[in-house]
C-alpha cells in the first residue's frame, strides 16, 4: 500500500491538514476558509458565485463558507453598484489581517513538513500537473 499513489496522497493530504488545521487555529478559521480568504482578497471584489467558480465549489456550500467568514467578521456583502440585484463581497480590515497572518502560517506548516524549497516547487509542479495538465517546468 505504501507504494500506491492514491494511498500516499491522501495521506500526504491528511498530515498537511492536521498540520495547517492547528497552525490556522488561533486565527479562528480553517484550511477552506483561508482559501475563500485567498480567492476574495486577490483581486476586485467578486460575487459568491465567482468566487464558487474559482474554489470549484457549489454555490450552497459557498454560501455556508461566506456566512461563516461574515459572522467572524471577516467578509462583508456589498450592493454592486453596476447590478444591484446582486452583492459583491469584500474582505474587511479584520479580513484582510487574518488573511495576511494566515497565509504566513499556512506557508510555515507547509515547511514544517520537512521539504526543501527546490523539493515543495517541484512536489507543487507536479501535483499541478495531475490536476490541472500543467506542465511541469524543470521537473
Amino acid at each position: 500500500m505504501r507504494d500506491r499513489l492514491g494511498y500516499l496522497l491522501k495521506h500526504a493530504q491528511l498530515a498537511l491538514t492536521e498540520r495547517t488545521t492547528a497552525a490556522l487555529g488561533p486565527l479562528g478559521i480553517n484550511g477552506r476558509e483561508l482559501a475563500v480568504l485567498t480567492v476574495l482578497g486577490d483581486g476586485p471584489a467578486l460575487a459568491q458565485q465567482q468566487a464558487a467558480g474559482r474554489l470549484n465549489v457549489d454555490r450552497t456550500t459557498m454560501v455556508d463558507l461566506v456566512d461563516a467568514l461574515e459572522r467572524k467578521g471577516l467578509v462583508e456583502r456589498r450592493s454592486d453598484p453596476a447590478d444591484r440585484r446582486r452583492n459583491l463581497v469584500h474582505l474587511t480590515a479584520d479580513g484582510q489581517r487574518v488573511l495576511a497572518e494566515g497565509e504566513r502560517l499556512y506557508q510555515e506548516a507547509e515547511r514544517a513538513l520537512g521539504f526543501t524549497d527546490a523539493e515543495l516547487a517541484e512536489l507543487k509542479a507536479l501535483l499541478r500537473r495531475v490536476s490541472y495538465g500543467e506542465p511541469s517546468v524543470g521537473v
